[in-house]
C-alpha cells in the first residue's frame, strides 16, 4: 500500500515552493517531474547511486507501520525545512475498495487546522487597520449576549482566536452537529455565563472562534472566504486550497473520510455542517499546499506573510493544561499554551507551533520549530488512534539531530555552531561526493551564487 517519495540532494534543490511575492504562483514539480529532471541532468555521467538524506531516518518506517496497524486506507506525510519540501511520503488509497492512490496533491479536509489561517489572517487585517485585537466582538455581532450582559462586552477579538472567551468548551458544537447555522446558534449564548472573566482561562470553541469571519467582514466589507483566498491561498501558491463544502466536492484528487465499523472502516459521505464554520474546521488542502502554509509561518514568505505577524500569532495568550495529559505527547511535554489559532508546545525545552484537526472520516496535523525551521504536515482519511503518536515521534528524532548538526546533513544543518562540512572558501562535503550538475541546479541546491 506504500508509496514514497524521498526529496533528496538533488530533489530539494528542484522542489521550491511558490513566489513569496503576489505574483501567480509558480506551478510545483510533481513527483514524475522531478525523476525527469534528475535523470535529464545526470545523463551525460556515470551514474552514482546516492542514498537520500532525512531529517528523521527513522519516520517514514514508523509512519507506514502506525498506519497499516490499524488498516488506514490512505495517508500523507511532507517534511519542510526552511523554503524547501525535502520529503513527502504518501500511503494507500483515497478510498476504500478503490484503486486511485494518496497523491502529494490529494485534497483533505484538514477540519481545526483551518483555525490557523484564521488566527493569521485576522491579525494581517489588523496590522491593515481593519480592526483591533483588543475591539469588543459585541461591536461587530451586535445578538452576541450572556447571561450576564457585562460579560458580552469584556469579550474581544483576541479572545475568539485564543481559546480564552472563557466558556465551557466546545460550547453547542452538538449544534453544529444537528446543522444548525451560526446565528442560529447565537442566541443560545444568553442562557449561560463563561466559567472565567474572558482572557482568564482556556475553553476551546468553534462557534465563538468563528465569529472572526463576522469582525472580518463588518470591519471590511469583505467575507472572510474572499480575504483567505486573495491574502493568502493564492499569493503562497496554495493551488489545490479551498474553502467549504462544494469546492470539496468537485476537487477530482481528493480524499475519501471513512469511520469505524464492526467489519472495519467504510466510507461516509462528507456534510456541510462544520463547513458552515470556515474559520473553525472550513479548510480542504493537500499536503503540498500545507507544506507552503509551513514555509510561510517561518518566515520565507514575508511579502505574504510578515514576520511580525507570525510572531504575533505564536504568543502564549493563555495555558492548555490539558493538552499536558495528551498520552503520546506527555513523555515529552513541559508546558502548552495557545496562540491566536495555534498551540504553542514545550517539547523536549524546544518550542513545536502545532494544531490538529478531527472531522467526520479525517484527521490532520500540522507543526513546525522557529528554532530549526523545520515543519510538518501529516493527513489521514480516517478517524484513526495511528496519527496519536505520529507527531511526538517525528520531533522525538528530530530536535536532538537539529541540535546537533554533526549529525545531520549540510543542506539540513541550521548553523547553531560552526558546521563541520564546511571550512572557508570551500563547497560542503555533500557537494564533493554529488556527480557533475548543471550549474544552475547545484547552484540552487547549495544557496551559492
Amino acid at each position: 500500500m506504500a508509496s514514497a517519495v524521498l526529496l533528496g540532494v538533488f530533489s530539494v534543490g528542484l522542489l521550491s515552493v511558490a513566489p513569496s511575492t503576489a505574483q501567480p504562483a509558480k506551478p510545483l514539480l510533481t513527483t514524475g517531474d522531478l525523476r525527469s529532471t534528475y535523470l535529464a541532468s545526470t545523463a551525460e555521467h556515470a551514474p552514482v547511486q546516492l542514498k537520500p538524506f532525512s531529517l528523521a531516518p527513522g519516520f517514514d518506517d514508523f509512519f507506514q507501520a502506525q498506519l497499516a496497524s490499524d488498516d488506514v486506507p490512505g495517508g500523507v506525510y511532507a517534511v519542510v525545512h526552511r523554503d524547501r519540501v525535502v520529503e513527502i511520503n504518501t500511503f494507500g488509497v483515497r478510498a476504500r475498495n478503490q484503486a486511485e492512490p494518496i497523491t502529494p496533491d490529494t485534497v483533505f479536509r484538514i477540519a481545526s487546522v483551518s483555525k490557523t489561517f484564521a488566527g493569521n489572517l485576522a491579525s494581517i487585517l489588523e496590522q491593515q487597520g481593519y480592526f483591533s485585537m483588543h475591539d469588543s466582538v459585541k461591536h461587530f455581532v451586535p445578538n452576541l449576549d450572556f447571561k450576564n450582559p457585562d460579560y458580552a462586552l469584556q469579550l474581544q477579538v483576541e479572545h475568539l482566536l485564543a481559546q480564552s472567551t472563557g466558556v465551557i468548551p466546545n460550547a453547542y458544537d452538538n449544534l453544529i452537529e444537528a446543522n444548525y447555522e451560526r446565528q442560529q446558534i447565537l442566541p443560545h449564548f444568553n442562557r449561560i455565563n463563561p466559567m472565567c472573566t474572558p482572557g482568564q482561562c482556556y475553553g476551546y470553541q468553534n462557534v465563538l472562534f468563528s465569529l472572526i469571519e463576522d469582525v472580518i467582514h463588518e470591519s471590511t466589507g469583505q467575507t472572510y472566504d474572499d480575504w483567505l483566498q486573495t491574502l493568502i491561498f493564492q499569493p503562497l501558491g496554495m493551488r489545490s486550497a479551498s474553502l467549504g463544502y462544494e469546492a470539496y466536492h468537485v476537487a477530482e484528487n481528493k480524499a475519501h473520510p471513512h469511520i469505524r465499523g464492526r467489519n472495519g472502516w467504510f466510507t461516509r459521505e462528507v456534510t456541510p455542517h462544520y463547513y458552515r464554520y470556515s474559520a473553525a474546521a472550513g479548510v480542504n488542502a493537500s499536503a503540498l499546499d500545507l507544506s507552503q502554509w509551513l514555509i510561510a509561518q517561518m518566515g520565507y514568505a514575508p511579502s505574504v506573510m510578515p514576520v511580525d505577524v507570525v510572531s504575533k500569532v505564536r504568543e502564549r495568550r493563555v495555558r492548555t493544561v490539558r493538552d499536558l495529559r495528551r498520552a503520546s505527547w506527555r513523555p515529552y511535554l513541559r508546558n502548552a499554551h495557545y496562540g491566536l489559532g495555534w498551540r504553542i508546545y514545550d517539547f523536549m525545552g524546544h518550542d513545536i507551533v502545532y494544531h490538529g484537526g478531527w472531522v467526520q472520516g479525517f484527521r490532520a496535523e500540522i507543526a513546525y520549530s522557529p528554532e530549526f525551521d523545520v515543519g510538518l504536515v501529516i493527513l489521514i482519511n480516517a478517524e484513526s488512534s495511528a496519527m496519536n503518536a505520529l507527531a511526538p515521534e517525528f520531533w522525538r528524532q528530530v530536535l536532538p539531530r537539529m541540535q546537533d548538526e554533526q549529525f545531520v546533513p549540510y543542506l539540513y544543518a541550521n548553523g547553531v555552531r560552526e558546521n563541520p562540512y564546511l571550512s572557508p572558501g570551500a563547497g560542503s562535503f555533500i557537494a564533493d561526493h554529488l556527480p557533475l550538475t548543471p550549474p544552475d541546479l547545484i547552484s540552487d541546491l547549495l544557496g551559492t551564487p
